[in-house]
């Protein structure tokens, strides 16, 4: 399968998903330009909906060349399990959730996002109770993963264009 869409997934989409969300589309735009992949994010719950990402998340994401300012929070739609070719969850407890809401015949396309990741983590911790240092923890974090899910999906679409 050729990802065309990934959704990347948290809780209340202000910390986590919007932050992979920003570091995977420059990363599509800096070294992967001839890949044409839809990028967004969500969240299980509807706390935050049309909220900017948090200001610690900003403020660290800035810290690194990166705005996320023009992103809003949304929750995840039945639709969304349909539209993209992976949900990737920060975490176990976003996975179960997505899980649990997933329609028939879509479930294979939920997955953690760490899965991707070099680190040994299983898990994008939620920084929104924590320090300054937690932002940076999952900054260092989602730019490993998204490094191993743009090399995953190069070989993906290697791989379909040494089968046909």
């Amino acid at each position: 399968m050729a990802y065309k869409a990934i959704l990347f997934v948290c809780m209340g989409n202000i910390c986590r998903s919007p932050t992979a969300e920003g570091v995977f589309r420059r990363l599509l735009e800096e070294e992967a330009g001839d890949l044409r992949v839809e990028v967004d994010s969500a969240g299980t719950h509807a706390y935050h909906t049309g909220s900017e990402p948090d200001h610690r998340a900003q403020a660290a994401a800035l810290r690194r060349k990166l705005d996320l300012s023009t992103q809003r929070a949304r929750q995840v739609m039945v639709e969304d399990f349909e539209r993209f070719d992976l949900l990737l969850a920060m975490d176990e407890d976003n996975y179960a959730v997505l899980q649990s809401r997933c329609p028939p015949g879509y479930r294979e396309k939920i997955r953690l996002f760490l899965d991707y990741g070099s680190m040994g983590e299983r898990n994008v911790p939620d920084p929104y109770y924590g320090g300054d240092a937690g932002f940076e923890h999952v900054l260092d974090l989602i730019e490993d993963a998204a490094r191993g899910l743009l090399a995953e999906l190069r070989r993906v679409v290697q791989d379909r264009v040494n089968n046909t």
